[in-house]
């Protein structure tokens, strides 16, 4: 195989990992819609701690494509 194809093999299975965010993004999504309906008392607690798995939930997908990126665009 050429270097490119396996550059580009490489850099779209280094992709992988964004499904999984995916899925785990909508997941906490729906925990923290379901605990707020469950008890609006709860809003500001549990607010912060949204926020702090969402940011690093999302920070996994950042690295992926920061990866796969720099897989790409070596030389």
């Amino acid at each position: 195989m050429e270097t490119e194809a396996v550059k580009l093999i490489a850099a779209a299975l280094a992709l992988l990992p964004i499904a999984a965010v995916g899925i785990a993004l909508g997941m906490i999504f729906s925990s923290y819609n379901e605990a707020i309906g469950r008890n609006p008392s709860s809003f500001e607690l549990l607010e912060k701690k949204f926020l702090l798995t969402f940011a690093l939930t999302e920070a996994l997908a950042i690295f992926a494509l920061v990866i796969s990126f720099m897989i790409l665009f070596s030389n």
